[in-house]
C-alpha cells in the first residue's frame, strides 16, 4: 500500500465507499438481511479462512486449505431466507448485534470502477437475558465495484484475529 496509490483515490470516492460500508453495518445490525443481500454482486465470493497458530515472526498464519465458510450469493440467500422462518432457532430470540467498521483503506485497481478496500471490524452480540457478550474481530479484504452508479461487494475475505472462535455459533454475517 503505497502513498502514491492512495493519492489516486479521490476523497469523494473514499467517502462514498466508507458510507457504503456503514450502511451495510446498519442493515446487518437491524436484521435487514434482504437489503444487505442487495449490496452483494451476483458473483460474490464470501469467505472466512481459518487462522492458525504458527511459530515465527512474519509467518503466514492463514490456512490455505480450510475455512469457517466459503459462500456464494445463492448460499448467502439461502441462509438469509431461513432467518425469516420459524426454523431459524439460532435467532429465536433474535440476537442484539453491532458491527463496528474502522481503519478503511481504499485502493484503486486497473478498473476505474473497481476498488480494493481493507477495513477492520469488531462484531459484538448478546443473546436472550444473559450477561455474556460474544465478540469477533479482525480484518476484511473486499473488492467493491461501482455498477450503474451503485456499489456492490464482489468479494470479501474475512480474517479473524482469533484462532479459536468462542461465539456460540457462526450465524452472523461480517
Amino acid at each position: 500500500m503505497g502513498t502514491n496509490v492512495q493519492m489516486r483515490i479521490s476523497p469523494e470516492v473514499e467517502l462514498e465507499i466508507t458510507r457504503f460500508l456503514h450502511k451495510e453495518a446498519y442493515f446487518l445490525d437491524h436484521r435487514k438481511y434482504k437489503e444487505w443481500l442487495e449490496l452483494l454482486s451476483d458473483e460474490i465470493e464470501y469467505r472466512m479462512p481459518l487462522r492458525e497458530t504458527v511459530e515465527g515472526v512474519g509467518v503466514d498464519d492463514i490456512a490455505s486449505d480450510s475455512s469457517f465458510y466459503e459462500e456464494t450469493k445463492l448460499s448467502l440467500t439461502t441462509r438469509v431466507n431461513r432467518l425469516y422462518t420459524k426454523s431459524a432457532w439460532v435467532e429465536n430470540p433474535a440476537t442484539r448485534q453491532r458491527h463496528f467498521i474502522s481503519n478503511i483503506v481504499v485502493e484503486p485497481t486497473e478498473d476505474p470502477n473497481k476498488f480494493k478496500v481493507i477495513s477492520y471490524f469488531l462484531y459484538k452480540r448478546s443473546r436472550g437475558s444473559t450477561h455474556i457478550i460474544e465478540e469477533l474481530f479482525g480484518e476484511r479484504n473486499d473488492i467493491i465495484r461501482k455498477v450503474n452508479n451503485e456499489f456492490k461487494i464482489v468479494s470479501r475475505t474475512i480474517f479473524p484475529d482469533q484462532t479459536v472462535i468462542t461465539t456460540m455459533n457462526m450465524s452472523m454475517f461480517l
